[in-house]
């Protein structure tokens, strides 16, 4: 064999060893990037086919480079505080249901509740969440009770209609794997004031003292006359008030802060004067909240069906055995409003300028991941 048949040869076997890598590097990956969108059971090994040879002689080009976005990474500049983190006694953080794996056990929470357990509508209690799948966390855990029907709560409240006794009795069952009950009533009636001041103290003596109750109550600026969530009068029933210092704008007003600063200040100039510090624990939001300008997605007259295919032009309509539809494209404007680290830390600020050294936050899984180191719990 002369040199130069020789010579062809190796360069043909370069290509083909050449090939091999450069398929094997396609086939890694792409097994990489099927293994981070999904779990080991989306990745399946795929046979490499061969990179043709180019007739030329020439080395083959390499693959194109894979880009991948970082979907977590903030869209906008994301300006983060100066100075150090802020210190709280104690952070209080919640956990939804079946959402267990939101929470890490890096996370300088203090106490953590478990949302929750509602009540059904035959009056007695949803099955109680196991605590046990919140992993790694080594502080105070409490069940979140809710009732989200003004009706419902009325029923469980008044001890004429024999339900309020059995969910006592239940919320102390459920008391023995959790260090304390969270009483999240938010539609209690007028008329069951006094019925809901009675069922946090029959509820404090059922569970005893060596289990902690609190209860969480919507944020006040001033005192109402008349009104349900006192601070006042329910301070000495509980361990702890939860401040829910947050949907100052929501989903059907006009677009606005879920926490607007100033709102948020003059909520604790009224907290400190009327809840002992001890007591005292200040909601914060982690979620935001978006509003658009024009929402078509309801039910219609005829004649607002007419006259929105006016404004938009739309003259054509199809017939789906027989019945009307039509599509048409138009532009909304979105406006959003959400907390950052940036003013999470703001806001913390404000409130330990105030005295206020409990927070909690809802919820974990909602919030900037970057804002957790700037956040521990005093020593």
């Amino acid at each position: 064999m002369n040199c130069k048949m020789k010579e062809k040869k190796l360069v043909r076997m370069l290509h083909r060893g050449f090939a091999c890598i450069l398929c094997s590097g396609i086939l890694l990956c792409t097994g990489a990037s099927s293994a981070a969108a999904g779990g080991k059971k989306d990745v399946q090994l795929k046979t490499a086919e061969p990179v043709p040879l180019p007739e030329d002689g020439s080395l083959p080009a390499p693959p194109p480079a894979q880009i991948e976005q970082d979907v977590s990474r903030p869209s906008y500049f994301h300006d983060l505080p100066s100075g150090d983190p802020v210190e709280f006694k104690e952070v209080w953080g919640y956990v939804m249901v079946d959402r267990e794996y939101e929470y890490d056990p890096s996370m300088p929470i203090t106490d953590l509740c478990y949302f929750g357990v509602e009540v059904d509508s035959y009056g007695d209690l949803e099955p109680i969440p196991n605590v046990s799948k919140i992993k790694g966390f080594k502080g105070r855990t409490h069940l979140v009770a809710a009732c989200s029907s003004r009706s419902l709560t009325h029923f469980v409240l008044d001890p004429k209609y024999g339900v309020r006794q059995n969910i006592i009795d239940s919320l102390a069952k459920a008391s023995r794997q959790y260090d304390g009950i969270q009483i999240d009533y938010e539609l209690v009636p007028a008329r069951d004031a006094k019925n809901f001041r009675t069922f946090l103290a029959d509820i404090r003596a059922k569970i005893g003292k060596e289990k902690w109750l609190t209860v969480c109550v919507p944020a006040r600026v001033k005192d109402i006359k008349d009104d349900i969530y006192n601070y006042k009068t329910l301070e000495p029933l509980v361990d702890r008030i939860i401040i829910m210092a947050y949907d100052q704008h929501w989903s059907t007003s006009e677009p606005g802060a879920v926490a607007g600063m100033d709102w948020c200040r003059r909520i604790a100039d009224y907290s400190v004067t009327v809840i002992p510090q001890k007591k005292l624990v200040m909601g914060l939001p982690f979620y935001g909240r978006t509003w658009q300008d024009t929402s078509y997605g309801k039910a219609w007259y005829f004649s607002g069906v007419n006259r929105i295919m006016n404004e938009n032009d739309m003259h054509v309509i199809q017939r789906e055995d027989g019945v009307p539809n039509f599509t048409f494209k138009t532009e909304v404007t979105v406006t959003g409003y959400f907390d950052d680290t940036y003013s999470l830390v703001e806001r913390c600020r404000m409130y330990q300028t105030k005295d206020i050294d409990r927070i909690a936050f809802w919820r974990i899984g909602q919030e900037d991941p970057s804002f957790w180191p700037w956040l521990k719990v005093k020593k």
